[in-house]
């Protein structure tokens, strides 16, 4: 390989992991609860963003109804 086409692989591909960028990326929940900020155990549905323990407790007064 000559020196052009080395040159050109490494900036075809910024962000790789030669540079450190890919291991500060951000993964998991993106969006949490508005009343305790949990992120995990979302009802996401219909843009509620509650968890599952928030939901329980203000389901009923938001409209939703337990069958059974």
């Amino acid at each position: 390989m000559s020196e052009a086409e080395t040159e050109t692989d490494s900036e075809a591909e910024p962000g790789t992991a030669e540079t450190g960028e890919h291991a500060t990326k951000r993964t998991g929940q993106e969006h949490e609860c508005r009343r305790c900020g949990r992120k995990q155990g979302l009802v996401g549905k219909y843009d509620i963003n509650l968890c599952r323990q928030c939901f329980r407790e203000v389901a009923r007064s938001m409209g939703f109804h337990k069958y059974r």
